[in-house]
């Protein structure tokens, strides 16, 4: 009978700590995750593309991405070429092996993107929203 007590104690305790390693373990990656970049690429693409369709032609954005910039420049990556636009996708690139894309539904034209440095020590960028796209 004793032996079956201990039997049960043991596995209780063995149960226990390998529910604490593996909550130790799922929390030390979710904090090491928090300000990595692909949560910021995916974050500032999606943030884009948003703007852009409630964009109308003629607006000016100035898009304050300071956190992206010190990150890419860690990475080792340009400022300019953190943010490209390819058809109606908008790919945001802050390190060599990675990046994330995004599309937008507003068929608009959009002036070159371009890191706007007139306002420094702030790091913005400058999205120009030119016309409506002609349907061909």
């Amino acid at each position: 009978m004793k032996e079956k007590r201990a039997n049960i104690l043991v596995e209780n305790i063995i149960f226990i700590v390998l529910n604490l390693i593996f909550l130790t373990i799922l929390v030390l990656f979710l904090f090491s995750k928090v300000g990595d970049a692909a949560v910021l690429e995916e974050k500032y693409a999606k943030q884009i593309a948003l703007i852009i369709d409630s964009a109308k032609p003629g607006m000016e954005i100035h898009l304050n991405m300071e956190k992206a910039i010190k990150i890419a420049d860690k990475e080792g990556w340009s400022k300019r070429d953190v943010i490209s636009i390819q058809d109606n996708l908008i790919i945001v690139k802050l390190r060599e092996n990675g990046g994330y894309s995004y599309s937008y539904f507003n068929n608009v034209d959009i002036d070159d993107i371009y890191l706007d440095t007139e306002r420094e020590p702030e790091i913005f960028y400058r999205i120009k929203i030119n016309d409506y796209k002609k349907n061909e």
